[in-house]
């Protein structure tokens, strides 16, 4: 395949059937390096044409902290106050700036994903 700029749906799908080709090449050779660039391609257009939201920030906090195995003590001790980290949860308190930078810092949720309204 010419590599080239991914412009189109057909120039997409031909680079991902490609990709499938060559899948298992092995890297320093030829194929390897093709492979590398059809990745590079193809990452670049589905950032630019399946742009994907973030979650809402409360979920986030929710799957972090079972992906983490935290429960509710846990992120209380993260934000200070059993009652607060009830109440976030719960979408009855409002993750505060200090919350946002605990939290993104503490179980490594980005802060774009905290601030946004929920």
């Amino acid at each position: 395949m010419k590599l080239r700029l991914l412009k189109t749906e057909k120039d997409y799908q031909e680079a991902l059937i490609r990709l499938e080709d060559i899948f298992d090449a092995v890297p320093g050779t030829e194929q390897g390096d093709e492979l590398e660039i059809l990745g590079v391609l193809i990452e670049k257009y589905e950032n630019e044409h399946f742009f994907i939201d973030f979650p809402d920030p409360i979920e986030a906090i929710k799957f972090r902290m079972d992906q983490m195995g935290f429960s509710q003590n846990d992120l209380a001790e993260i934000i200070g106050q059993k009652s607060h980290a009830s109440e976030v949860l719960n979408r009855k308190r409002k993750l505060s700036l200090d919350m946002i930078r605990k939290i993104a810092e503490k179980m490594h949720i980005s802060s774009e994903v905290l601030i946004q309204n929920y």
